[in-house]
């Protein structure tokens, strides 16, 4: 069969590519076309856009580029008619894919969504559009599942977190060498630093999170440069702060991690399943996080809380992004009874994301709901 997917982050490409792979084990004559980035297409999908030309962060940074993001969705539509596929699977990024997923359901495509749009955090109303315009969604976390079928009526399929597919079939270096080629002490534990994947967010998280460098002077502190930028970008922050860098090695840092500072996100939750503990950052620009604010209705903005409803890991958000409150937090959790207590909600928190096999399980039941 014809498979179209369509991701526009990093994260979408890690679990595109992975889909991918199982969609091929399921369906060996399967033909995909896809937007994502690298991961994507060497899995075996034939790329249309990579993700770079379409992530903006923000109400502003969206506003400002919104003839870019029209020209996008014209041509997506366009290349969608082209390919003509049996079944299109969208996966996450729900500004652009909602309106894809409306225009493709008047023209008798199979809609299927693939890792839902968060509207139980925010703009709720979107179950309409969802209801309307998607034939079969696949969620990815417990609680998902309830709140489209208890509280909506809109029946979906769990199939687990990708996230654990990724880390069990994604090799690490070994300690020695990993130390050895990315020109790290070989003695003193990590602090990874993992400050987001968009130019903008990258230069407000560093900015605060090398701040604490000097605070804890028996760790090395390591950037994890991302796919999406250029290493060069990082230089100015390794040449003013002397800190260690790997780029696409997220995995292997966190394997070999004590603890880390982590940008909201997906991040987060891959540095529980590595089982580091972690301070969770977030600044973004004054306006549109004032705007965010007014319509989130979620008590936490990390993963790791949000799926065990409590506080698991400490947030820094905005105002309370500072100095004082991140060498505060990070000097809780390098040792004693509060990291402890992290260690044992991330084993609870595994067990709630259920075992590997979400990718195998989505691509049987793409296939089977066509």
């Amino acid at each position: 069969m014809k498979y179209y997917i369509i991701a526009g982050e990093a994260s979408g490409d890690l679990h595109g590519s992975n889909l991918i792979k199982a969609l091929k084990k399921e369906d060996a004559a399967a033909h995909i076309r896809c937007w994502g980035g690298d991961l994507m297409q060497k899995a075996g999908g034939e790329l249309a856009k990579h993700y770079k030309d379409m992530a903006f962060m923000g109400f502003l940074e969206v506003i400002k580029n919104i003839p870019t993001i029209f020209k996008n969705i014209k041509f997506c539509k366009e290349d969608i008619q082209n390919f003509k596929p049996d079944l299109i699977i969208f996966i996450d990024f729900s500004g652009f894919n909602l309106r894809i997923a409306k225009w493709a359901k008047t023209k008798g495509f199979s809609t299927n969504y693939y890792i839902s749009p968060q509207i139980w955090a925010s703009r709720e109303g979107r179950i309409k559009k969802i209801k309307r315009d998607i034939d079969h969604m696949y969620v990815i976390l417990p609680f998902e599942k309830e709140f489209y079928e208890k509280k909506h009526g809109f029946p979906v399929h769990f199939v687990g977190h990708p996230l654990i597919d990724a880390i069990t079939h994604t090799p690490v270096q070994d300690a020695i060498i990993f130390r050895k080629d990315n020109d790290l002490d070989k003695e003193k534990p990590i602090i990874a630093l993992l400050p987001g994947s968009r130019e903008q967010e990258v230069r407000k998280m560093l900015s605060v999170m090398l701040s604490v460098q000097k605070d804890f002077p028996d760790y090395q502190f390591v950037i994890a440069g991302a796919p999406s930028l250029p290493n060069r970008f990082y230089s100015s922050f390794r040449e003013n702060h002397s800190v260690g860098f790997v780029s696409d090695q997220t995995y292997s840092l966190l394997k070999y991690a004590h603890a880390a500072l982590v940008t909201s996100g997906t991040a987060t939750l891959e540095t529980a399943l590595f089982n580091v503990p972690q301070v969770v950052c977030y600044k973004g620009n004054w306006i549109s996080y004032q705007i965010a604010k007014s319509i989130i209705t979620l008590n936490f903005i990390s993963l790791v809380n949000l799926i065990m409803d409590k506080e698991v890991v400490k947030e820094l958000i905005q105002g309370d992004f500072t100095h004082e409150n991140l060498k505060t937090e990070l000097g809780k959790i390098l040792n004693g009874a509060n990291r402890e207590r992290v260690l044992a909600d991330y084993a609870l928190l595994q067990q709630k994301l259920g075992g590997v096999g979400a990718s195998q399980k989505t691509a049987q039941l793409l296939i089977k709901n066509v």
